[in-house]
């Protein structure tokens, strides 16, 4: 989200365009609810079959009404970074140019995290490759960021963390590989964020991340707009997420190789990179 300048901008926009979806929405649901009569299921192409030939960590689904995808980072399978673009360069500004840059085998998907200015920059702390690059940022201000408590996602050595900023600031001293600062938190110690309302007005393609008891990184991207409070009760009902991090909304993208889904839209900052580990 472009912040502050273009914060403005947005509050103008009902919902960004409907971002394709190389999945089909799953017929069962997680809510438990009878689905919906759906239309056949059309003969897929040549590289719909391929591409349902190599695992994907993402899953389509819908939950009280609203298609989401689900993308799951194991730690055995995984290794997280943050990208915000080629070394001594201008951020990529876009997953299209970041795909350009990376070989689509080692990727099992990536997803844009976190808020950012007008240039592409982070706005909150920020470590690509153990390298800070932006520090805390403890203020007051307006926007979702600044809809405290907001939240660091972070990690090391395949151990990923989501906490509230003063929860970071208090406890971490080290460090981390990766990491970076977005707001508001969904879930706080298994709790809802105690603004956001069941089922608000503001409605958004939005993603968020959360991390469960096992250490697996649960990163979410609604394919219709959704609100705060729905997004927030699929990661503590449904995931039994304890943390969750909103990352973004209505420049929410994502990156899937193994369907050839590649999101296009506004302009975007850090990205959360999931890379496959070799083999053994």
């Amino acid at each position: 989200m472009r912040y502050p300048i273009a914060a403005l901008a947005l509050l103008v926009l009902t919902a960004c365009e409907a971002q394709p979806e190389g999945e089909p929405v799953a017929r069962a649901r997680i809510d438990g609810q009878e689905p919906a009569a759906a239309a056949p299921t059309p003969e897929p192409s040549a590289t719909a079959t391929l591409a349902s030939q190599v695992e994907s960590a993402c899953r389509s689904i819908i939950f009280e009404d609203t298609p989401l995808t689900h993308c799951l980072a194991v730690p055995s399978r995984h290794r997280i970074a943050m990208d915000l673009g080629p070394r001594g360069e201008a951020p990529y500004r876009s997953l299209t140019d970041f795909a350009r840059a990376q070989d689509p085998d080692t990727i099992a998907f990536a997803m844009n995290a976190g808020m950012y200015d007008d240039e592409g920059e982070p706005i909150g702390y920020f470590v690509e490759d153990s390298e800070r690059l932006q520090a805390l940022n403890t203020a007051d201000g307006e926007g979702n960021f600044h809809m405290k408590p907001n939240g660091v996602f972070y990690g090391s050595d395949g151990k990923w963390v989501v906490r509230s900023t003063d929860s970071f600031l208090a406890n971490v001293t080290e460090r981390p590989e990766f990491g970076t600062q977005s707001g508001p938190m969904l879930v706080v110690d298994g709790k809802i964020h105690p603004t956001i309302t069941h089922d608000g007005p503001s409605r958004l393609i939005r993603n968020a991340v959360g991390v469960d008891d096992n250490g697996r990184a649960h990163f979410v991207i609604s394919n219709a707009p959704i609100s705060f409070g729905k997004l927030a009760r699929f990661y503590k009902d449904e995931l039994d997420v304890k943390n969750a991090l909103f990352l973004d909304g209505n420049v929410s993208l994502l990156w899937n190789p193994a369907t050839d889904r590649l999101d296009t839209g506004a302009p975007i900052g850090p990205i959360a990179v999931i890379k496959k580990k070799a083999s053994e």
